[in-house]
């Protein structure tokens, strides 16, 4: 088997069905599989997938994972891929035919051990204007993600996890998704493929951007507000401060970090030049506002729906040393 595609999938049956057969269209030239991992879904999950099984031109799996969490649902598909190549994706994306092959090339043209791709969107409604058109920060939001026409090393840009692709080579050597910063429902946090590819370096290996491997992601029409943007930055913060006691790595730009944070002044466990920051980006908000500014109001305004949730889970984590970020990796 080369390829195993992984699909962790929660409640979404409506929209999982036409992601099946996006990926039944597949024409790569080589084995490959399908597997659902089902993670507690109240919907009829089960009966979309066991209903494409019979059609489908491979080997479609069904799987269930009782722990909660995206991290966890393909961790238990990493134990079960076959194949040599393991291709994470989610359950409302749209892929073209030649997907795996280019997958496969962007491997061995790069010489590495797992790439990532572009995102872009399929809208499920008119995009708002506060909403640039390209990508930057608040793409993430809604996993968007195009760095350009040139492959590009990864370090300090991650790829997203609805078109990634690793050998299994390389979740044999670093491991697989960290279950405790990853999605869960009724959350929105999301580090887990950030932690990984630090894992990932630490253990020797490398990745690629890879312009030409493309899906195309439905964008559900409440996910573009207003609400929706700050509550995401709310659980980015949490999620940021989750991932710096364990690696001491900057919270705004882990890929940047030039401190070493186990020495820097805090107050309340939050580092103290953050405090400064937030009130700079209160009056910048302001101010922006004001002037008739709201897109820039508002991005100083999620920097402090950020800011809230770093406070919030450091408060939590506060008694807890904060590790040195070359111990850390050295020991990963």
């Amino acid at each position: 088997m080369t390829f195993s595609i992984l699909i962790a999938t929660y409640n979404r049956a409506a929209v999982l069905g036409d992601t099946l057969a996006s990926l039944a269209r597949l024409q790569p030239g080589a084995p490959w599989e399908v597997i659902v991992i089902d993670n507690n879904s109240p919907d009829n999950t089960r009966e979309i997938v066991e209903r494409a099984m019979p059609a489908f031109p491979v080997p479609l799996r069904y799987a269930f994972e009782r722990e909660q969490g995206r991290s966890a649902a393909l961790n238990c598909g990493f134990r079960l891929a076959q194949g040599d190549i393991i291709v994470t994706t989610d359950d409302d994306v749209r892929v073209e035919p030649d997907w795996l092959n280019t997958i496969e090339s962007g491997l061995e043209s790069q010489q590495c051990d797992y790439v990532g791709g572009r995102v872009l969107p399929l809208w499920g409604a008119e995009p708002p204007r506060w909403l640039p058109k390209t990508n930057g920060q608040l793409w993430a939001v809604i996993a968007l993600l195009d760095y350009g026409t040139k492959p590009i090393q990864f370090g300090k840009r991650v790829p997203l996890g609805v078109n990634m692709a690793m050998r299994k080579s390389a979740i044999d050597r670093a491991g697989g998704f960290d279950p405790r910063i990853g999605r869960k429902a009724g959350t929105l946090l999301g580090q887990e493929v950030r932690e990984w590819c630090l894992r990932a370096h630490a253990a020797g290996l490398t990745g690629f951007y890879v312009p030409g491997l493309v899906v195309q992601h439905l964008i559900p029409a409440d996910r573009l507000t207003k609400r929706y943007f700050r509550r995401w930055f709310y659980w980015r913060g949490i999620s940021r401060a989750m991932l710096y006691v364990e690696t001491g790595l900057d919270m705004e730009k882990p890929e940047q970090t030039t401190l070493d944070f186990s020495v820097v002044p805090h107050v309340a466990g939050v580092p103290r030049y953050m405090f400064r920051s937030a009130a700079n980006a209160l009056k910048e908000s302001i101010v922006a506002a004001i002037r008739g500014d709201s897109i820039a109001s508002f991005d100083r305004e999620l920097w402090l729906c950020f800011f809230a949730g770093v406070v919030k889970q450091r408060w939590k984590d506060r008694q807890r040393a904060i590790a040195r970020p070359s111990a850390r990796l050295a020991a990963s």
